[in-house]
């Protein structure tokens, strides 16, 4: 068999020419330019994770609805009704359906987000991309539910407007933008280091929602933040340490116009939740490097 001539493209390569494939090394090295190669693969994802999440079920996406209703339906018996918990003159389902709009979405990255690598080591096994395109497709995907959930609580919220309850429809709702993006950086980089710490110690994928759960209770959710930072406010320093605290409350001042906006726990809020999506991002890339071993 005659032997066949170097291609065109063989012929362009120098002998001198190498091809190094290793692992980034550093620890914050994200490259920017890959992940937005990969945007295509990212909405494949983020579709994949809204349209899967209930799949073969009765009710689909009706879920993301009935889901926090439900929520608020307990709050307002048990907390409200039972225990007689003040909710500040606001109408006990608006008060606690506002409160679980971001804590139902920072719950839910963090429970996803946190899998990431246990639930998807067949698919890194096989295929190489950019692994920090999965936790944020959920967190990306997660949107989508929250939109149906604002739609639910404004109508609810004008219901109570049309009986003559003091709702508030204003400007301000405009600052519940910058309160989300806290709530998804802060969720983003939790799910991260929960993750990069479950490739290898899988009981922690059993203990995060547990520890969510507790962490909802430290959160005025069930309760105005005057609970809290009023008083003698011997309490107060929960709510300085949790940084969903005044991001929940934030919720209930720009969406009804009531709570409080305590600007300087914000802004710590902030800066926790920039620190924690760094640690986050630092913690997942040195674990990306070995989870295939560990899966």
């Amino acid at each position: 068999m005659p032997d066949m001539p170097p291609s065109p493209a063989a012929e362009a390569i120098p002998p001198e020419y190498e091809i190094h494939i290793e692992p980034r090394t550093g620890w914050l090295r994200v490259d920017w330019r890959e992940l937005w190669e990969y945007r295509d693969l990212l909405l494949v994802l983020v579709r994949r994770d809204f349209l899967a999440k209930y799949k073969q079920t009765v009710l689909g996406p009706l879920w993301f609805i009935l889901q926090p209703l439900l929520n608020t339906l307990v709050f307002t018996i048990v907390f409200n009704k039972v225990a007689g918990i003040e909710t500040g003159g606001i109408p006990p389902l608006l008060f606690y359906l506002c409160a679980l709009l971001p804590w139902g979405y920072f719950a839910q990255n963090v429970t996803t987000g946190a899998a990431t690598f246990t639930n998807n080591a067949h698919l890194f096994g096989k295929v190489y991309f950019p692994r920090l395109i999965v936790p944020v497709s959920a967190v990306l995907s997660n949107l989508f539910a929250l939109g149906l959930q604002f739609a639910v609580f404004f109508v609810f919220a004008g219901w109570y407007a049309l009986r003559g309850e003091a709702v508030y429809f204003g400007p301000a709702i405009l600052l519940s933008l910058p309160l989300l993006a806290i709530t998804a950086a802060l969720s983003l980089g939790l799910s991260l280091l929960i993750s990069s710490s479950t490739a290898k110690y899988r009981d922690l994928s059993h203990l995060t929602p547990i520890l969510i759960q507790l962490w909802m209770f430290a959160t005025p959710v069930i309760y105005p933040l005057s609970k809290l930072i009023g008083g003698d406010g011997r309490w107060a320093w929960i709510a300085w340490t949790n940084p969903m605290a005044s991001v929940v409350e934030g919720f209930r001042f720009s969406l009804l116009g009531r709570g409080l906006w305590h600007g300087p726990m914000l802004c710590v809020s902030a800066l926790a939740s920039a620190i924690i999506l760094v640690l986050g991002v630092m913690a997942f890339g040195r674990a990306e490097r070995t989870v295939t071993d560990s899966a």
